[in-house]
């Protein structure tokens, strides 16, 4: 493990005669770390990102207090969009920007403040990952990303010196399986409405990301080619959902979650043996010693993304802090640890700094593992030669066939949705 880096605190920099250099080297503000002991942020989020550990290492590195809400998607959408003055620090998925950020809560992030924004990977920029890359259907992270200013409330068409969030972790999504008790290959999307699996499959009950997962399948089944999975016709919607229906009806599914703990339980009990899933709940089972797999499929990956976005109501000291927060969040310590549980950081190569070569190699670059790959709490994930599922970074991420969205139909679509949950 490499030795962690030295926040910015004034006597660590003090301490290395380097005081003058470093702040000349980092973008104004920079506070003092005796100016921001008594100041205390609030984020909330999802439990994804809002972790205890990051706030004790904020407190170390920067000496002020990070309080944390972890909440549901659909509480965070709610939170963000009604009650501005409840928080500083939205910790929020680019989807939830779109219903948001129109709302006018959230103030636009000017990029020359963040030191490593050149080194942002491109699908948060122009939404390409290499030059030559398509972009993926659905609400892209870039398309809703930028603003043309101060104030605006519409989203801009390219980069502007202002972000609506300054992105922090994403990861490329797809089905987790228990390969001891499928005992066969799974390849494709289709798979998760086999009758083979009638009673043993699960899908999450939160309808802008798991409208997404049924267009995925109801492709690969050959039953609809949609022009945009993320942004469905009326028509598109009520075929998507019928599908789905009616597989219920027929007992397909044992249950439906919210939650990762809820998805943990139900793949580590055996209750169920595919289903949708996030990275770290495959983690998380693999680390209990049962065996799960995120499958790569055929058709390609459903992913998402997330940011931090500031309160309109945030400024002085506390906004100044909020930006020392963001940059030291992008100088690779939170990446290092997020990138241990299977996410990818917005700026990789300074999460290198924080990561050994073998867990470099293993997470990022798809090579066989040379001893035990560890996530950030001790546990093993991987041994000697075992690699990741769907390989390397560029593999992955380049193997994106839709990314979470909000339909213009987006009320319809919830109400169809919420009628699949009750039928």
């Amino acid at each position: 493990m490499a030795k962690p880096k030295v926040g910015y605190t004034r006597r660590a920099l003090l301490g290395s005669g380097a005081a003058a250099l470093a702040a000349s080297a980092l973008p104004a503000p920079m506070l003092w770390a005796q100016d921001t002991k008594d100041i205390t942020l609030r984020q909330f989020g999802t439990g994804v990102s809002n972790l205890n550990e990051v706030a004790q290492k904020v407190k170390e590195d920067l000496g002020f207090t990070l309080e944390m809400t972890a909440l549901d998607s659909d509480s965070v959408t709610q939170r963000a969009a009604t009650q501005p003055d409840s928080f500083d620090i939205a910790d929020i998925e680019y989807w939830i920007c779109k219903k948001v950020w129109p709302t006018g809560n959230l103030q636009a992030m000017d990029t020359s403040k963040i030191k490593n924004y050149d080194k942002i990977v491109g699908i948060f920029r122009d939404g390409k990952l290499t030059p030559t890359s398509e972009i993926a259907q659905g609400t892209a992270p870039h398309t809703v990303g930028f603003v043309d200013g101060p104030g605006s409330t519409t989203f801009a068409t390219e980069e502007t010196g202002w972000m609506t969030l300054i992105p922090t972790i994403y990861n490329a999504d797809t089905l987790g399986i228990r390969p001891d008790l499928i005992g066969r290959p799974i390849k494709n999307w289709s798979e998760l409405l086999n009758p083979e699996f009638k009673g043993k499959a699960s899908i999450l009950d939160i309808s802008s990301i798991g409208i997404m997962d049924m267009a995925m399948v109801v492709e690969s089944m050959g039953e609809h080619k949609y022009a945009d999975k993320g942004n469905m016709t009326r028509d598109e919607i009520d075929l998507t959902i019928g599908i789905f229906t009616e597989a219920k009806k027929n007992g397909q599914f044992r249950a439906f979650w919210k939650s990762f703990d809820e998805s943990v339980n139900l793949m580590a009990s055996g209750e169920v043996v595919i289903q949708s899933m996030w990275s770290p709940a495959i983690t998380a089972v693999k680390s209990r010693g049962i065996p799960c797999v995120y499958q790569p499929l055929e058709e390609g990956y459903r992913s998402w993304g997330g940011g931090i976005g500031l309160s309109k109501s945030l400024s002085g000291m506390e906004l100044d802090a909020a930006y020392d927060y963001i940059n030291w969040y992008l100088d690779g310590w939170v990446g290092g640890f997020l990138m241990r549980q299977g996410y990818y950081s917005a700026v990789p190569e300074t999460s290198k700094n924080f990561m050994t070569a073998d867990e470099w190699g293993y997470w990022f670059e798809g090579k066989p593992a040379t001893g035990d790959i560890t996530n950030p709490f001790g546990d093993v994930l991987a041994s000697a030669g075992d690699t990741r599922d769907g390989g390397s970074f560029y593999d992955r991420m380049g193997a994106v066939a839709c990314w979470n969205a909000v339909m213009d139909e987006n009320q319809y679509m919830v109400r169809k949705w919420n009628e699949f949950i009750a039928a």
